[in-house]
């Protein structure tokens, strides 16, 4: 049989391709070399996460794909990952040697070289390692074949350098070795690889004598479910009564895993008491793997959600290690069976995000459910995030411990609830803990139909029942205060005139609203006088009767003119200043609008701001307004759309 084989053109890679193939006299083969894009680019440092995954394969890799070879034969850990979809690794030779070496000048020790002596390696892991035992130690990126950098070491560019030993050993350059490190280095460091086209069946019988993938075991991630066993799917129990050794999480039913004949290796990681670190449980789950086992990974809920899955993947698939996954019930699916309660429900939910409530800085996604897992110790800061995102204060909140368990226990609180843990008002929920926030919470104890999410487009929301997005911002500005004796009347048309307000309270002062006149008194104002109805036209008639004078009215630049130009025709000196800016909020929450049956105005701006961000006034949801202005902008506005739909042309004939 003859094989064409490519491969990289240094020393180094030609010797690989002799020693794979001694294995096997029975083939001849042609060898073409060439040049890696890696090879031809030193520059590119190796220590900064920025050279491609493929540096050293892609013009083998190409080389295949074209057909103008049948193999690639690669040092292993040279592979990139993902490989490329159309080839695949047939056969995977073992290593002679997988520790690293130290090459220095008078072959010093690492322990012997002096403080600041600097080290050359091609390794970011190396670089982490080395430093972990010699934090004095100056650590550089070094590129170029083998003998190029000892050659450094020997012409004192650098004072060491850190090799593979297995390259040492086939360049027979073990006399250069200072002293063997106790480092943990590559899974695939000193394994050789062979890479052909997928399908390429032919050759995977060939080299399967040598080759240890076949031999290898798989991995199996299966999820256990939220802790019940009845819950396990048949095809998660028959791959844990076929496997060989498990590796299991906390949550885990114990009496189930002692009728299993597996092996097991508890690898739990709760919060603050890991009893194993995820790099430790990558590490053993290849081992077992490379054993020749069949290795599960048992992992509660789903193994794809919250699980650490990915990494898990990663590493093996990697590392050349075959994985598969069975799903599990996650713990969310379980616990809307478990209370009754929809995680989903038309009119109230179309969307629902599971969260990480471990976070530090917790996420609040713009869904209408959340499920925060792992959040028991966060519980005040969710609160304190979803109310600061507009969520009502009470928006129902569902607890659940031990879901599906025997003990389960429903604790029912609010997002006010959660945030009361702040002041100490500590909630008595057992941990773990699951929560779900949430109008579908409420039905619990309502029907659908009687649930009506209201949207609050104001500032400052009136009712802990609202959710509440505001769609108007105020933006403070610097102005010259007019001197006292310029005007007889001060007026304050809103609250937000009062806050930004920095001349004193003289004249006669008149406020437009209750909330308007207590914010004048907490600012320190004396004899406030408030018109008896509270909107403009109220405004109006109050100086109607008023004796004519000169009027100061300190507002936001979108005020409209209807109290102004009103108060002038009554013959009045008006004048207006302008305090702050009445702005399109930087960050606006958008909100499912097919599930909200009411949303409250408090000013034209928050219509034509609404308009901005939905785009329309949906027909189906009932609009309340604040003070006749308002009214009759949304009026307008709504004409505005009947009209531009009378205006279209028709084409329909």
């Amino acid at each position: 049989m003859s094989i064409r084989i490519i491969a990289r053109q240094s020393p180094l890679s030609q010797l690989q391709v002799r020693e794979a193939m001694e294995k096997f006299p029975e083939i001849d083969y042609r060898l073409e070399t060439l040049s890696s894009y890696g090879d031809r680019h030193q520059h590119i440092s190796l220590l900064d996460g920025e050279a491609p995954a493929d540096m050293f394969t892609r013009e083998l890799d190409e080389a295949l794909i074209s057909k103008r070879a049948d193999i690639a034969i690669h040092s292993a850990k040279d592979l990139p990952y993902p490989l490329d979809e159309r080839l695949e690794v047939i056969a995977l030779f073992p290593p002679f040697d997988q520790s690293d070496s130290l090459v220095s000048r008078d072959h010093l020790t690492l322990e012997q070289l002096p403080a600041g002596s600097t080290v050359g390696t091609s390794s970011a892991m190396r670089r982490k390692e080395l430093l972990a035992l010699r934090p004095d130690l100056k650590v550089v990126g070094i590129r170029g074949c083998i003998e190029e950098r000892v050659s450094q070491v020997r012409d004192g560019k650098i004072d060491a350098a850190i090799v593979a030993t297995c390259a040492l050993k086939r360049l027979g350059m073990e006399n250069d070795i200072s002293v063997v490190l106790p480092f943990e280095t590559h899974p695939l460091q000193g394994y050789l690889a062979i890479t052909a086209l997928r399908g390429r069946e032919e050759l995977k019988t060939v080299f399967k004598r040598e080759d240890v993938l076949h031999r290898q075991g798989k991995v199996t991630l299966v999820g256990f479910g939220p802790g019940d066993p009845e819950l396990l799917t048949v095809k998660a129990v028959k791959a844990l009564q076929d496997a060989d050794i498990i590796f299991y999480d906390d949550l885990i039913g114990k009496d189930f895993l002692d009728t299993l004949s597996a092996e097991k290796y508890y690898v739990g990681k709760r919060s603050g008491c890991h009893h194993a670190e995820q790099d430790d449980i990558n590490r053993l789950l290849l081992k077992a793997a490379r054993e020749g086992k069949e290795v599960v990974r048992l992992k509660g809920g789903d193994p794809m959600v919250f699980g650490h899955a990915g990494e898990e993947i990663e590493y093996l698939q990697s590392n050349l290690v075959e994985v598969s996954i069975i799903p599990g019930i996650t713990t969310a699916s379980a616990l809307a069976a478990t209370t009754g309660v929809s995680l989903t429900q038309r009119g109230i939910s179309s969307s629902v995000a599971f969260v990480n409530g471990h976070s530090a800085q917790p996420i609040v996604p713009n869904t209408e459910t959340i499920v925060y897992y792992m959040g028991g110790a966060r519980l005040a800061q969710i609160g304190e995030a979803l109310q600061a995102e507009g969520w009502a204060d009470t928006t129902p909140v569902l607890l659940v411990h031990n879901v599906s368990l025997p003990d389960e226990e429903t604790f029912e609180t609010t997002v006010e609830g959660l945030r009361s843990e702040v002041k100490g008002q500590r909630l008595k929920v057992k941990l773990p803990v699951i929560a779900l926030v949430g109008d579908v919470a409420r039905l619990r104890h309502q029907g659908a139909s009687n649930i009506r999410r209201t949207l609050y487009t104001g500032l400052v929301c009136p009712n802990p029942d609202y959710i509440h997005t505001p769609l108007i911002d105020i933006k403070p500005i610097d102005y010259a205060v007019p001197p006292r004796e310029s005007y007889d009347y001060l007026l304050f048309t809103s609250r937000y005139a009062v806050k930004h307000w920095k001349g004193g309270f003289a004249g006669r002062i008149v406020s437009i609203g209750p909330s308007t006149t207590q914010a004048l008194k907490t600012a320190g104002a004396e004899n406030v006088e408030q018109t008896e109805i509270d909107d403009s036209y109220g405004v109006i008639d109050y100086f109607s009767r008023q004796p004519r004078g000169r009027v100061l009215i300190p507002r936001s630049d979108l005020a409209l003119d209807i109290i102004p130009e009103g108060i002038k025709a009554l013959g009045f000196d008006v004048k207006i200043l302008t305090v702050y800016h009445n702005v399109y909020p930087r960050y606006v929450r958008h909100i499912n609008l097919s599930n909200i049956q009411r949303v409250v105005f408090t000013s034209p701006s928050t219509i034509d701001n609404f308009i901005t961000t939905y785009g329309d006034l949906p027909s189906h949801i009932e609009y309340v307004t604040r003070g006749r202005i308002t009214a009759q902008h949304l009026k307008s506005r709504q004409n505005e759309k009947i009209q531009n739909i009378q205006d279209r042309p028709d084409h329909t004939g």
